[in-house]
């Protein structure tokens, strides 16, 4: 089924075909559309990918327009204005390594994106999106690294932005999600009362000519997450990882991450494989979590309680689909407590020198977790996600991460202090 309202000839989307429902399979045209009409089923970009080499995307810039052939936009996206996200560090963490028992383990920093987190991956491609559908105003609802993408990629492009966020953020997020001129609106609620009234401010005429990108184009959107799945295969001699831990709050991460990997496998640019995943999810907001242990296939909404703000969706969208991912490839899902995550910040801070927000500090924590329990294979190939920088949370840690003493200026003072 297709619906002819959303068809346009003018518009360019690369290799996409069709949004396909992820629940009934029904096809609707391209469009700012998210929600199947005969299911309520989201819906997902589907493709028709030409042949595409490993040393076409070698020659290509090194963001993730590398990969404009797999993904939803113009085969021009490089030249327009844009931030250029990706190609972030694949760091080889020998020193955690060493430090967890585990024999080869490597850290995805997305903290080196321009906006210091992931967020720009998946928001440069809502943003060709927008164009496509001459919205006028970027906008999102977020907990924090989002509303700071979105205010930035809105502003390179010339476009207008308006975000909403939870009142309660941590200070150095809403700081950044208002320096980029944009309109930044917090709402008394949590997120998920503000991803609803999201969803409202679509259907007002206020809302009419905006691109929520995680909402009327969250389609588009979620495809950014698969960059990472691309980018980790190739800075790994284009071979996919045994297995990889993955921070989960909507789950759209993690489960295009795996549509990633299997598109690489379908186009011959990788060697078809078993590889693992799992998810990792504070204690407190760990619906996903919960319901793996428990062998649900239903995720139980809850209200957040963590210090991992980044990560507090207590309804998440893909919830189901990160349960089927993690128990077809041999994964799982685990959480940590909020005194776990700090001590995995400072764990990753002290033997990689990479210093994580607590989302990362949520991934490295179920990482030490998983392997101490047995659940990761010490022997594998394993890469753990990096989400955001930790200059975004110093909370977390301020109270703890202090001077190791406040002296006088004087060797004398200096040799006291330290004596032994």
């Amino acid at each position: 089924m297709a619906l002819a309202s959303t068809a346009n000839s003018a518009l360019d989307f690369g290799p996409a075909s069709a949004l396909s429902c992820r629940e009934c399979g029904t096809r609707y045209d391209l469009g700012p559309i998210f929600a199947c009409i005969e299911c309520f089923g989201p819906l997902e970009v589907a493709y028709d990918f030409g042949p595409v080499t490993r040393e076409e995307i070698a020659a290509g810039p090194t963001n993730i327009w590398r990969y404009s052939k797999l993904l939803p936009v113009p085969g021009n996206v490089e030249t327009r204005p844009n931030l250029q996200p990706g190609w972030t560090k694949l760091v080889k963490a020998d020193n955690l390594a060493g430090e967890l028992g585990l024999r080869s383990l490597y850290i995805k920093d997305d903290s080196g994106n321009p906006t210091h987190s992931f967020k720009d991956r998946v928001v440069a491609i809502a943003l060709e999106a927008a164009r496509n559908f001459g919205f006028h105003t970027l906008s999102c609802s977020s907990t924090g690294n989002l509303a700071g993408a979105v205010g930035a990629a809105a502003a390179r492009a010339g476009l207008d932005s308006c975000v909403f966020i939870p009142s309660n953020l941590e200070e150095a997020k809403i700081t950044m999600a208002s320096v980029y001129g944009g309109r930044l609106v917090a709402i008394d609620g949590t997120y998920d009362e503000v991803n609803r009234f999201c969803s409202e401010l679509i259907g007002d005429e206020l809302g009419e000519k905006w691109g929520f990108v995680n909402v009327n184009l969250r389609p588009y959107y979620a495809e950014g997450s698969k960059t990472l799945a691309y980018e980790i295969a190739e800075q790994l001699g284009w071979r996919i990882p045994d297995q990889i831990v993955i921070p989960v709050a909507s789950g759209s991460q993690l489960t295009k991450i795996d549509k990633g990997f299997r598109e690489l496998i379908k186009l011959g640019l990788v060697e078809d494989k078993p590889y693992k995943i799992f998810g990792a999810q504070a204690e407190g907001c760990s619906p996903v979590s919960s319901a793996y242990k428990a062998g649900h296939d239903v995720v139980q909404p809850v209200k957040p309680d963590t210090i991992a703000k980044s990560l507090a969706i207590g309804n998440p969208a893909d919830g189901p689909y990160v349960l089927d991912i993690a128990r077809r490839t041999g994964g799982a899902v685990e959480d940590v407590n909020d005194r776990e995550v700090v001590d995995a910040i400072r764990l990753l801070a002290r033997t990689e020198g990479i210093f994580a927000e607590t989302a990362g500090g949520v991934t490295v924590g179920v990482l030490r977790k998983l392997t101490e329990s047995g659940a990761l294979d010490p022997e594998a190939e394993t890469v753990v996600l990096n989400t955001g920088d930790g200059l975004k949370t110093l909370d977390a840690v301020a109270a703890e991460a202090r001077p190791a003493a406040v002296i006088r200026p004087s060797l004398a003072a200096f040799r006291t202090a330290f004596a032994n």
